[in-house]
């Protein structure tokens, strides 16, 4: 079996992109996402804009429709051709999975113990072994394993960086460790003060389960496979602004608004722009205003 397909270390979003909407880890979802994808169709289909949708990673494992969740995924990508997928750790161990390169047949079982065995139940392909699953998710959705190949470790987009868990501070971005990427937490999530940019991440579930925001960072995983709440930011450079979005108990995309945490420095999200109460200034790459 050959070695999957080595990731696109850094993809760059165009200028030309006037607005991004970067969604937080789906965990097999898809009816979730899909709500949030419904959302962003109609929210622009009044204004030629050129819009992109960057998703954070981890789309499959955990939760009941990881195969509904890529074939979503496929058709976001297709319908806004700019957007992106932040390749997660859970996406990675799939594709290692479908690739039936050694080290993950070795290693298979750790990832079914991880909740991957939901995301094979999700393909109902009728066989219980594992080789014999693989050769019929590849032939009946051969799409799903050319969306983990071609996913990016960072996505970048003017003052931002888009990333499943988080960058290593201090190292450049060319030279981010690709386990950093998929898996980093404390090292990122303690650094205070500038990053060089400000990181949108998934991977850290957020408690309350609302987006949460530092001087440096935006951090949208608010657990959507247990708690039904999946998170996105709405960042806009023709209003200058940036709005958080959320599934809500009624089946419905609702506004949400962002955990404060001041370390010291303010955060990316101090200020509101006019009357909108969902809509905060957009920063800069130091998150100032």
């Amino acid at each position: 079996m050959a070695m999957p397909a080595v990731v696109t270390r850094i993809s760059h979003l165009p200028d030309a992109v006037e607005r991004v909407y970067a969604i937080g880890d789906v965990h097999g979802r898809a009816d979730l996402l899909a709500l949030l994808l419904d959302f962003i169709e109609a929210r622009t289909r009044a204004g030629p804009r050129r819009i992109a949708v960057v998703l954070l990673g981890d789309l499959v494992d955990r939760g009941p429709s990881s195969a509904g969740v890529l074939d979503l995924a496929i058709d976001a990508l297709a319908r806004w051709p700019d957007s992106r997928l932040c390749l997660g750790n859970h996406d990675d161990w799939m594709r290692h999975f479908l690739s039936g390169a050694p080290p993950m047949i070795d290693d298979a079982e750790s990832w079914l113990e991880q909740r991957g065995a939901e995301t094979l139940e999700s393909y109902a392909t009728g066989h219980e072994r594992l080789g014999e699953i693989r050769t019929a998710i590849l032939r009946d959705r051969p799409g799903h394993r050319a969306l983990l190949d071609g996913a990016s470790l960072l996505v970048t987009w003017r003052d931002f960086v888009f990333a499943h868990a988080g960058i290593e501070p201090g190292v450049p971005l060319d030279h981010q460790r690709m386990e950093d990427a998929l898996s980093i937490r404390r090292p990122f999530l303690d650094h205070v003060g500038p990053l060089g940019a400000i990181v949108v991440h998934g991977h850290t579930i957020q408690k309350p389960a609302r987006p949460h925001v530092t001087e440096n960072r935006i951090s949208l995983d608010t657990g959507a496979v247990f708690r039904s709440v999946l998170t996105m930011v709405e960042l806009d450079v023709l209003d200058a602004t940036m709005r958080f979005w959320a599934t809500g108990p009624r089946g419905k995309v609702e506004p949400t608004l962002p955990v404060h945490v001041d370390r010291g420095l303010g955060t990316v999200a101090d200020r509101h722009a006019g009357t909108d109460a969902n809509a905060f200034a957009l920063p800069d790459k130091k998150g100032r205003h």
